[in-house]
């Protein structure tokens, strides 16, 4: 496999990075729109637990198509950039999630040496991100003051959000788009 990236997969980097960037922001907008939902009921603090799934997609999605390290990260981080200066309420501290994001992503990748693009390996960036994003929202949000069974609810719908999307949307997509001719498999 090539390990340097080429001009076109800096340019389908900066792609799937803008196109996520727009998704990650209308996620967020129905992050906000399910927490205003789930308020009155007293469960607002799970809004955004159905959205984080979706987060993780850009380096998945550019980690199968483009097939090169790093790939995963840099996506991950241009998107944060994308969503922060389109407006999202959270604000710069993105750059440092999408930082997380994307290396929990790669790293299952990169330990099977960028050659497994497997459901399997998918999944488990996804369990990955949930975990280390979980304890991340925790350090900042003070989980360690909340019920247990309020935690167990975030982390369960957390994982599921993530093994729905990341371990397996991003990847039937990009399996998808292989199949209809619309991007190929360029080894080395």
């Amino acid at each position: 496999m090539k390990k340097s990236l080429s001009t076109k997969d800096y340019v389908f980097v900066g792609l799937i990075s803008v196109i996520f960037g727009i998704i990650y922001f209308g996620t967020t907008l129905s992050g906000t729109a399910i927490t205003a939902l789930l308020t009155p009921f007293g469960y607002g603090m799970v809004g955004y637990e159905f959205c984080y799934g979706i987060w993780y997609m850009a380096a998945i999605v550019a980690l199968h198509l483009i097939r090169r390290p790093m790939v995963g990260i840099i996506t991950e981080v241009i998107a944060a950039v994308i969503e922060v200066l389109l407006g999202s309420t959270f604000g710069p501290m993105v750059f440092v999630t999408g930082i997380i994001q994307g290396v929990c992503a790669e790293a299952p990748y990169a330990l099977k040496g960028y050659k497994d693009y497997s459901y399997k390996t998918s999944l488990t960036a996804a369990v990955l991100c949930a975990i280390v994003t979980f304890i991340w929202s925790g350090v900042r949000h003070h989980y360690w003051t909340m019920d247990l069974k309020i935690l167990v609810l975030l982390f369960v719908i957390r994982l599921i959000s993530a093994l729905i999307f990341t371990g397996i949307v991003a990847k039937f997509v990009c399996d998808k788009l292989f199949r209809a001719g619309v991007v190929y498999k360029d080894e080395e």
